[in-house]
């Protein structure tokens, strides 16, 4: 038994096969001349030498990958942290445009209201001065009738007489036949409300546009385009910010960086986080593509992923 033990000790199988797991195993000495005789061994001293310099390896790796998420962690956090300064931006930003809007939609109301009440007292105006002015002669020819009918009642022909000569005249009167209010138009009055509204609300939105393009723009960054990622039948311009289609394909040197397939070409600079801003001015060209790729991105089958 104390034999079997140490041969125990001293031998182990490189072959997975021998264990039902496919793990290497320690083997005995009949192990060797048995079942397991055909499998190669190897010391067992060999074996933990071998081992150690594995395990030294993997102990070496594990704070490194440790750190890896943790410096991990740390990103996600930032990015959460960055995404709720944003989000809190954004909502004041959104409330004090809302509050704009409103304030403005209010301001139109009210000159609309303005706009119509003001054709509504004119037409009140003038039904009010026509109506005194027939009232006046209302009143003017009430006298004139009570007057005639004292007078109609007077059987003294000399008073009578001399009373018919000292009457009035009648009193101007106009024609109102021909005379109505007419009630005011609003026809138009809510289209041309609206079309200044939509003006004022055009040049709220431009401005808030602007300042939203100006808070991106302190992202910017300089883009130059990099002529070793180029298809050979893109040409740059010498200070690679222009690129345009040349149709045929130069013959160049077969940088491993150069797509072939695709006309794709990529910027020297590489972002792997953060946030930037760049512009892109397209012309004489009516189908283009621009986007963001890896680096990793299959630049010589015919595909892009």
């Amino acid at each position: 038994m104390d034999r079997k033990i140490q041969r125990e000790n001293d031998l182990t199988s490189e072959d997975p096969s021998i264990s039902g797991n496919g793990a290497q195993v320690c083997v005995c000495l009949l192990c060797t001349v048995t079942d397991h005789k055909s499998h190669p061994v190897i010391p067992l001293k060999k074996e933990y030498e071998v081992k150690t310099a594995q395990l030294g390896k993997i102990e070496a790796e594990v704070p490194q990958m440790i750190q890896e998420r943790k410096q991990k962690i740390k990103e996600i956090k930032d990015t959460v942290k960055l995404s709720k300064e944003d989000a809190d931006t954004e909502m004041a930003d959104g409330l004090q445009a809302l509050t704009a809007l409103m304030r403005c939609i209010e301001k139109w109301q009210e000159d609309f209201n303005q706009t119509v009440k003001e054709k509504l007292k004119s037409t009140e105006k003038q039904a009010e001065d026509l109506i005194k002015e027939l009232e006046q002669e209302i009143e003017d020819l009430t006298n004139r009738s009570a007057e005639v009918k004292l007078l109609s009642h007077t059987e003294d022909h000399l008073h009578f007489l001399q009373a018919f000569r000292a009457l009035k005249d009648p009193p101007p009167t106009r024609d109102w036949t021909t005379v109505e209010v007419r009630p005011p138009s609003y026809v138009g009055t809510w289209r041309r409300s609206l079309d200044q509204l939509e003006e004022t609300l055009s040049m709220g939105m431009k401005k808030l546009c602007d300042a939203e393009l100006k808070r991106v723009q302190q992202y910017e960054v300089d883009v130059t385009l990099d002529p070793d990622t180029a298809h050979p039948c893109l040409i740059l311009s010498e200070d690679g910010k222009q690129v345009h289609y040349g149709g045929l394909v130069k013959a160049l040197p077969d940088n491993p960086k150069r797509f072939k397939q695709f006309a794709c070409v990529l910027s020297r600079q590489s972002f792997s986080s953060g946030r930037f801003y760049f512009e892109v001015q397209v012309k004489d060209k009516s189908v283009g593509c621009l986007g963001v790729a890896r680096e990793s991105i299959d630049r010589k089958k015919n595909t892009l992923h």
